[in-house]
């Protein structure tokens, strides 16, 4: 009797840590239950990516030797990814056509909606997959609609939407509050809301539970689905054996944090991360560290070493005398289920919200 398939999936990812994340750990569960499912993302980002149990297939974004950095501008690249994108990943789900496992849907990074375009060609099911949480997605909605406007004028504050409450100024995603700051960024994301629709799914990393409001309006609008949080199993109900994502693109130096951790008292140390993109000010940069200083408890701040010089000189001195760590990049899943993180101090990125919650360590919020 002729083996049946379960189906091929192929998920697209947008390059970079944070949507890389959720969007591999989503593919290892299609696989976890007998789908065949691929992973595709750039050149450039494939060769960091190693998990267990799925395909990893790259596709071309233009600048396959240096990635995003090696662009000349946001907009180059997100135009060059769109054109060169677009025929790389028509060509990768040809090359599985007249296979044992031609493709079957393609799962999409909900900020490159060219995807669906090529899955249209392609005669394949189509889903986008929103990596934010729901309130934000609901927010670049309502802006889509025409519900408001930008720039946004003092008369119009605080905004009323859905479903959440009123909005200042300083509570409104980045893109938003600086339209012409991130003008490309905000085109990008703007573009997923004009087709929305016509998937066959939505998925989000959130669940119902948690933004119920929101949940239930976007449900009457296109065809969503929970699928989060989206964390490594072994933190959360064991379904497959991982304790990571698969894939970073920074060099981690966890053991050394483990070990530093498995000195302190349970629940002593204030571990401090602003994630892979957000950029803090100098200024805020001291207030943090002399706010650290004055807390009197061990610390670990993750910060790139490009961005290290922001830091006082006399502050520097307090990760050589075993007070703090200081680490260019760490295992944060790793770092924030220790028995010694008592506090973990965020910029309020998606990923990082539903880790902290997941775990169970409390957080002060610096949104970036």
């Amino acid at each position: 009797m002729e083996k049946q398939r379960s189906g091929h999936v192929i998920v697209l990812t947008y390059p970079a840590q944070g949507h890389i994340n959720p969007l591999l750990q989503f593919t290892k569960l299609l696989a976890s239950k007998g789908v065949k499912a691929t992973f595709a993302t750039t050149h450039y980002t494939a060769i960091a990516i190693q998990p267990t149990g799925i395909r990893v297939e790259p596709i071309s974004d233009g600048f396959d030797e240096g990635g995003f950095k090696q662009a000349p501008s946001v907009e180059a690249y997100l135009q060059t990814f769109r054109t060169v994108g677009s025929k790389s990943l028509t060509e990768l789900i040809l090359k599985f056509r007249n296979s044992a496992d031609p493709v079957d849907c393609l799962v999409y990074d909900s900020v490159l909606p060219w995807a669906l375009d090529v899955a249209n060609e392609m005669g394949i099911c189509r889903a986008a997959f929103l990596t934010v949480s729901a309130s934000i997605c609901s927010i670049f909605c309502q802006l889509h609609k025409g519900v408001f406007s930008l720039p946004l004028m003092s008369e119009s504050l605080p905004l009323n939407l859905p479903g959440l409450p009123q909005l200042q100024f300083s509570d409104l995603p980045s893109f938003v509050a600086y339209p012409l700051q991130f003008s490309a960024y905000l085109g990008m994301i703007m573009a997923q809301f004009s087709t929305m629709e016509q998937n066959d799914w939505v998925f989000i990393n959130s669940f119902a539970q948690l933004e119920t409001e929101i949940y239930q309006a976007m449900s009457g609008q296109w065809p969503l689905v929970t699928v989060g949080p989206l964390l490594p199993s072994a933190y959360l109900n064991q379904q497959i054996e991982d304790k990571d994502y698969g894939g970073s693109l920074w060099k981690q130096t966890t053991e050394s944090c483990i070990r530093w951790l498995d000195t302190k008292p349970s629940n002593s140390v204030i571990y401090v991360s602003f994630g892979s993109m957000a950029e803090v000010s100098e200024e805020q940069v001291e207030e943090l560290a002399w706010g650290l200083v004055r807390a009197n408890r061990p610390f670990i701040w993750v910060m790139k070493e490009s961005r290290k010089d922001k830091l006082p000189s006399e502050f520097l001195s307090l990760s050589s005398d075993g007070t703090g760590l200081i680490v260019a990049w760490c295992n944060q899943l790793e770092v924030l289920a220790h028995r010694a993180t008592g506090c973990f101090v965020t910029h309020c990125g998606w990923n990082s919200t539903l880790e902290g919650l997941s775990l169970g360590v409390p957080m002060v919020g610096v949104p970036q």
